[in-house]
């Protein structure tokens, strides 16, 4: 199995051709290349289901061998090897249902992740801790918790956030603080990973309920641990750019047998 792996500020992924394998990849398999220890190593997998021309179907796969309805950071990363491959700036990406259009400029991708929905807040009761959050729609679900953006605070809530029972499919978890007008500081707890250096779903989560109930300006510019990105709302829909990085090419050895 050939695969390139690439990272988007710090959020790594392996990418990797259906027509390639013997067979469509499984969760065990996702989840063994994923391994730091035994495998690869990565924050997920990028199937590449079927290429024609300059517009792509891709499966993203989560460590844990679940799959994710949507990854700003991996649909820029497939983005730009589309782009590469396609010998175009302008190219299209299907995942699930959503067709997302991206714009490439050397390193840096800026997506149209499409309609936005930003709920009402909500309150949850975490271990009896009243915990206020805004539930925003990506194409993957998000709770957005405005607070100090504390790792502490992340390891402790996020697992708990993911699992809560109002969130029967789990939930992505972000911590937000507004740093200036158009400024915010964003740690992420993804669903299926855990803690990650960024996530551009997350991101755009985070600046939409923002922006929204006027935390901050738009666009909005997300400080992540990893780097930054910049959020922009245009009506209901966003936009998100950032920059996608291969970092390197192979192919899994023969006796790797995890899998």
């Amino acid at each position: 199995m050939r695969f390139s792996k690439w990272h988007a500020l710090g959020n790594a992924y392996l990418l990797v051709e259906r027509a390639e394998l013997e067979a469509p990849l499984a969760g065990a398999q996702a989840s063994a290349l994923c391994d730091y220890h035994t495998g690869v190593g990565a924050d997920g997998v990028l199937e590449v289901v079927a290429v024609e021309g300059a517009e792509a179907e891709i499966l993203i796969w989560n460590p844990d061998g679940s799959t994710a309805e949507l990854s700003g950071n991996g649909a820029r990363i497939a983005a730009r090897w589309l782009a590469h491959r396609a010998g175009v700036a302008i190219v299209r990406l299907r995942i699930g249902p959503r067709l997302l259009r991206a714009k490439v400029e050397g390193q840096e991708v800026e997506i149209d992740v499409g309609e936005v929905e930003v709920g009402w807040p909500e309150v949850l009761d975490v271990d009896g801790e009243q915990i206020e959050f805004t539930p925003v729609d990506v194409g993957n679900p998000h709770a957005v918790v405005r607070r100090e953006a504390d790792r502490d605070e992340l390891l402790r809530l996020g697992p708990r956030i993911e699992r809560h029972p109002r969130f029967p499919q789990r939930t992505n978890v972000q911590l937000v603080r507004p740093t200036g007008p158009n400024e915010l500081a964003v740690l992420v707890w993804e669903r299926g990973a855990g803690e990650t250096l960024a996530s551009g779903s997350s991101s755009v989560a985070a600046a939409s309920a923002a922006i929204t109930q006027g935390w901050c300006g738009n666009p909005a510019r997300v400080h992540l641990p990893g780097g930054t990105l910049e959020v922009e709302l245009r009506g209901t829909r966003a936009h998100l750019t950032g920059p996608a990085v291969e970092v390197c090419s192979g192919e899994v050895a023969p006796e790797f047998r995890r899998f």
